[in-house]
């Protein structure tokens, strides 16, 4: 039987990559712009940001935590469809749950201005949709160094730091 976040975070973060590792559902961190007009595509600097802040969460989280990370690739078009997933009313974890995933990992860049943005990454059961883990920082220089610093720093210090759900 499958365990849900709780026991995968106490499981497999806790002690460490684990026989039966959970399986996540790591999608592309999105860029919300709130100053773009609607349909504006986003910058291409911008989209190889966003692809390396991916690759670091989902590097991160297979090495550090065990979880297996399921390719979400085959569910694109039902991504580009429903999303963005950061405001699709939890869509992200039905899509996750349809490709055999334990857990759903969203992230997303707002940008603030041309120097300042903001990092959320989340981590839900794929079940329930339920939120287990999430965390934020500011990114104050947009450069590749930063960005990738940043979800370092959300990877180590909230998604992975104590206490764990179900721990007191």
């Amino acid at each position: 039987m499958r365990h849900l976040l709780s026991c995968a975070v106490t499981a497999c973060l806790l002690a460490g990559p684990v026989a039966a590792a959970e399986k996540a559902a790591i999608f592309p961190v999105e860029l919300f712009d709130p100053g773009a007009s609607y349909g504006t595509r986003v910058r291409p600097v911008d989209t190889k940001k966003l692809a390396l802040v991916t690759d670091e969460l989902r590097n991160a989280l297979h090495s550090q935590a065990g979880l297996e990370i399921v390719d979400t690739a085959p569910k694109s078009d039902v991504v580009a469809k429903e999303g963005p997933l950061y405001k699709c009313n939890g869509c992200a974890a039905d899509i996750a749950k349809s490709l055999g995933a334990d857990l759903v990992v969203t992230g997303y860049v707002e940008k603030g201005s041309g120097q300042i943005f903001n990092l959320n990454v989340t981590i839900a059961e794929a079940e329930t949709g339920k939120m287990v883990r999430g965390g934020q920082v500011t990114i104050r220089a947009d450069t590749d160094d930063t960005w990738a610093h940043a979800m370092r720093w959300v990877v180590k210090n909230r998604l992975l730091a104590e206490p764990l759900p179900g721990k007191s």
